[in-house]
């Protein structure tokens, strides 16, 4: 019996903290929170970061075979109305393998992947979600948040049809302060 390994990377990575073209300061005199830690009139902060990238590995079976690893994404701000926390893929929504696509699944909400498909969730569950090349809304909190994690898994399901190597996708996380 031949054994095929596949390492599967998503290069989650790149990620963006907003930027303003002007300066966002702590909201007017009766609209902050009492006692959160944003000083009346200084300048609020947003920042992102990831764990790094996410391997997969995973060995092929006729049938197909699941697999799948996590990211945790962590936001602080001190934005009284707190943040929103989207994702999407980069420039494709499949992953590549030296020009063999693995696409993203067709699952428009969290559900099983189909063989030979690639997707995500952020319930640790087995169904997940296609990535799309939109921003999808994955999490939002109100308030100002020292540091809060989100926890995204990806997972595959991959038969004998793909040829070994590495399949790889980028994903970007954005994270926006809250403005209602």
């Amino acid at each position: 019996m031949k054994k095929t390994i596949l390492f599967i990377s998503l290069f989650s990575a790149i990620f963006v903290a907003i930027t303003f073209a002007s300066v966002s300061y702590a909201q007017p005199y009766g609209k902050g929170v009492y006692g959160a830690n944003v000083p009346y009139g200084n300048q609020t902060s947003l920042s992102i970061s990831t764990d790094g990238n996410v391997n997969i590995p995973v060995t092929p079976t006729t049938g197909g075979v699941s697999a799948s690893g996590s990211s945790q994404v962590t936001v602080s701000s001190t934005d009284v109305m707190g943040y929103k926390l989207y994702i999407r893929a980069l420039n494709s929504t499949d992953m590549d393998n030296l020009g063999t696509p693995l696409p993203t699944s067709a699952n428009a909400s969290p559900a099983p992947l189909a063989v030979n498909t690639w997707g995500y969730n952020i319930d640790a569950s087995n169904n997940f979600t296609g990535i799309s090349l939109a921003d999808v809304l994955i999490h939002s909190k109100t308030g100002p948040i020292s540091s809060e994690s989100t926890n995204v898994t990806f997972g595959i399901k991959i038969d004998l049809a793909k040829p070994a190597g590495n399949f790889v996708a980028s994903v970007v996380y954005t994270a926006v302060p809250q403005t209602d």
